[in-house]
């Protein structure tokens, strides 16, 4: 619970890299999560190539801080293994999500950049590291050590909750 409530998106990096054991367990999270059908059709792009970074940020106008983190994931959707078409975009959400917490709570700080369903972005992405066509990069995640500490945000609201309908 912790590391769910703490986690906040990152901005600012120190520059300091991400240890390969690190970088690990945030995969075998992401791995971790559920699939319809278990058809797991995530694939994962690790870039640690400081020119490819900054090429990130020429076709995601929200990515600047790509410049000053040590390393990006790039989740992807293989369509080819979605077991139920039109699910992998939830599939490859709940690896997203599994990744930013399981950086939380190595104190890592993350970012979650969407890049799916926008049509320039994800050609972008497409073309810069040359993905197939079944496959459709998601989200771009910066990952790296935090150069800005943020407070948790308490974002429970009881009116948001419905018992049995909508009332």
């Amino acid at each position: 619970m912790k590391a769910i409530l703490e986690r906040r998106s990152i901005r600012k990096y120190t520059g300091e890299p991400v240890s390969d054991a690190d970088l690990k367990d945030l995969l075998k999270a992401a791995m971790a999560a559920p699939s319809a059908g278990n058809g797991q059709p995530w694939e994962f792009i690790i870039v640690n190539d400081r020119q490819l970074l900054t090429e990130i940020t020429k076709v995601h106008p929200y990515s600047a801080m790509l410049l000053q983190a040590p390393l990006a994931i790039i989740v992807c959707g293989k369509l080819d293994n979605e077991r139920y078409k039109g699910y992998w975009a939830q599939d490859c959400s709940a690896a997203t999500e599994n990744i930013l917490i399981a950086a939380q709570s190595k104190g890592l700080g993350t970012v979650w950049l969407g890049v799916y369903p926008v049509e320039e972005r994800v050609n972008g992405i497409r073309k810069i590291f040359k993905i197939p066509e079944n496959m459709i990069p998601l989200n771009v995640i910066a990952v790296g050590h935090p150069a800005e500490k943020k407070k948790p945000s308490d974002r429970y609201d009881e009116n948001r909750i419905h018992f049995n309908k909508w009332e």
